[in-house]
């Protein structure tokens, strides 16, 4: 209960400082494939899928390698909307080898909710890195995009549709976190919200809440 409470907290938090349709589950404790349906043919990271309910769904993910950018701000949709805009710079060419990307999925947000209703949040925008260029990839020329490591690890995802607004993300990390009980504990102070389509992708959207396990 006091992680519930603790979960809550944290995203309705983030919902101040920053002022669907639920997908179909796979079947229990189906081992999903490396490259799932809702990729969408592109590049996206390796998972297993541990478990899976309508609640919640337990990943496997191998270690990753992203590009990102960090942005302190008071709305997650403009922070959202500013990463991006750095981070296609660099994949259509802004880099030391002027050198185009593929576009990958998904566009990934780690939030680090502030401390009070007039506060910034952390937002780390990221896109992943497709292994042909992971070993490799060429240099950012804009000095707020970086690169960043993301280790082996678990995640409790919560997936949900349509065109996804400020109360649909809080909504669906609230409901990820009744979902868990005392024994699946996760890293509360911060999470990832995760969306696999463009904006002109009108139908069966695909967007997620990750809590990193413990």
């Amino acid at each position: 209960m006091a992680k519930f409470i603790s979960t809550v907290l944290l995203l309705v938090s983030t919902h101040m400082c920053l002022s669907a349709q639920i997908a179909v589950p796979e079947p229990a404790d189906v081992v999903t494939p490396v490259a799932p349906l809702f990729c969408n043919g592109i590049a996206c990271p390796a998972f297993t899928v541990i478990h899976s309910s309508e609640e919640y769904e337990e990943r496997q993910y191998s270690e990753s390698k992203w590009v990102s950018t960090e942005i302190m701000s008071m709305d997650r949709r403009s922070a959202v909307r500013q990463g991006f805009r750095s981070l296609f710079s660099y994949i259509r060419g802004n880099n030391d080898q002027n050198q185009k990307i593929a576009m990958t999925a998904p566009v990934a947000t780690r939030v680090i909710p502030g401390q009070g209703p007039a506060c910034e949040s952390n937002f780390t925008v990221s896109f992943f890195i497709p292994a042909e260029h992971s070993a490799n990839p060429p240099a950012p020329n804009d000095s707020h995009v970086f690169f960043s490591t993301i280790p082996a690890h678990r995640a409790y995802v919560r997936s949900f549709g349509g065109f996804a607004s400020q109360d649909d993300w809080v909504q669906a990390g609230v409901e990820l976190g009744r979902a868990l009980d005392a024994s699946h504990p996760y890293d509360s102070s911060y999470y990832y919200t995760a969306g696999y389509n463009g904006p002109y992708t009108l139908f069966n959207r695909r967007n997620e809440v990750w809590f990193v396990a413990n």
